[in-house]
């Protein structure tokens, strides 16, 4: 059976880390830097310790990354980053406060890839029914109504 899809929210992410974690290790400067510095590993919908960022040209590469810790939310993620405890890849709207108040730093923001985006997903578009139709609406309205996701 074929689902409908409709986009709610643009959805990206940061590459973060302590302060305290980049004086002890350094900042990465090209996305490879990272198989030699400790990551935290969210294994939580993504490809697991292989992380995607803009080669040289238009092309993207995999680059396989390990750490100390895995774990499977961002949200605790987003903690031991705080801790120190490696480089992490977080969502956008879970990193922007503590990238704003310098409890976090970003690296390697030119080569990260283009977000996505956050996606009600339902099935047959065709016989929608219209409070399904009414929730949809609701959640794009929502998002677009907060100045981050």
């Amino acid at each position: 059976t074929e689902n409908g899809a409709r986009r709610l929210a643009p959805f990206s992410v940061r590459l973060c880390a302590s302060p305290e974690l980049i004086a002890k290790h350094g900042a990465p400067t090209r996305p490879q830097d990272l198989a030699n510095l400790p990551c935290i590993v969210d294994t939580n919908g993504r490809s697991l310790a292989n992380w995607r960022f803009k080669g040289e040209g238009e092309e993207s590469i995999s680059v396989a990354v390990s750490g100390p810790i895995e774990v499977n939310s961002p949200i605790v993620a987003r903690a031991a980053a705080l801790s120190g405890l490696g480089f992490a890849m977080l969502p956008d709207f879970i990193a922007a406060p503590d990238v704003a108040s310098g409890k976090l730093v970003t690296a390697l923001d030119d080569r990260l890839l283009s977000g996505t985006g956050i996606f009600a997903v339902y099935p047959h578009r065709r016989y929608l029914p219209a409070k399904v139709r009414v929730f949809v609406d609701f959640l794009v309205h929502w998002f677009r109504t907060r100045d981050t996701v």
